[in-house]
């Protein structure tokens, strides 16, 4: 799926069930459980077998960083995608909207020409199987640099060609009230006009979700980082929670991959 042709996972029918609840399916391999550092079990996803020889899914995490918080974010999420047996992250970067002098005068630091690739045309999308988008809040909202490489997806709309391709989200605000929930709530509009099919992490991060004790970015709609006045480093909580994010979303994509 997600290969362009609006393909739709309803054409995976469910397995048909069994007396045991660990594994529906009596014709398939156990389903695997992984643990986080908070020693929670990931829930248990009935994923698809793949054979060695085949082309691994991939998993686009498309994301805008002015100061570098969303960035850490995406590469902890990538870590965790390629932790998935089958399936592959790819980062990329959404084209800068400010001029050089603004950036300058908003003393932001030069992006140094890494392995990530800046995503120039909406069609790239086409090529993957899931896709996460990450971006900073602007009152509520994302920045106007992802809204601004949305807004380039209008011939894809069209056709809805990204209908039926997984998709969620991961933010960065400045602070405990920026908007962690609002910023990835206000987003789902755009999943929901291509179709596509939004995945939060809800609580499955386990007891990482529940504790009280430090500041700590993140929701149920996905990971998050505060970055207050650009100087805050991500917690270590914060990034486990961006790994854990990148894990349960290869779940769900080898979930509705193709059948092999």
């Amino acid at each position: 799926m997600g290969k362009g042709g609006g393909c739709f996972p309803s054409k995976n029918k469910p397995p048909e069930p069994d007396q045991n609840p660990e594994n529906p399916n009596p014709n398939s391999d156990p389903v695997p459980v992984v643990t986080n550092t908070h020693n929670t079990p990931y829930p248990s996803i009935t994923t698809t077998t793949l054979n060695p020889e085949t082309k691994k899914l991939k998993i686009f995490i498309v994301f805008y960083s002015m100061y570098g918080h969303v960035e850490s974010l995406a590469r902890n999420i990538k870590k965790g995608v390629d932790e998935i047996d089958g399936v592959e992250g790819v980062l990329f970067r959404v084209p800068e909207t400010l001029s050089q002098e603004t950036l300058l005068a908003m003393k932001v630091p030069m992006k140094s020409d890494d392995d990530i690739k800046e995503i120039l045309d909406a069609e790239e999308l086409l090529e993957a199987d899931g896709l996460l988008f990450g971006f900073p809040t602007r009152y509520g909202t994302m920045s106007a640099q992802m809204k601004a490489f949305f807004d380039t997806t209008g011939g894809l709309w069209k056709e809805q060609k990204l209908a039926g391709i997984p998709a969620g989200f991961f933010v960065s605000t400045g602070t405990q009230g920026g908007g962690q929930e609002t910023t990835a709530w206000t987003a789902i509009t755009q999943l929901a006009h291509h179709g596509m099919i939004y995945v939060p992490i809800g609580y499955t991060f386990g007891a990482g979700m529940f504790k009280m004790d430090s500041i700590r970015g993140g929701s149920p709609y996905g990971a998050g980082v505060y970055s207050g006045d650009g100087t805050r480093e991500p917690s270590q909580t914060e990034l486990e929670l961006a790994l854990h994010q990148g894990k349960y979303m290869a779940m769900i994509v080898k979930r509705f991959g193709p059948a092999q």
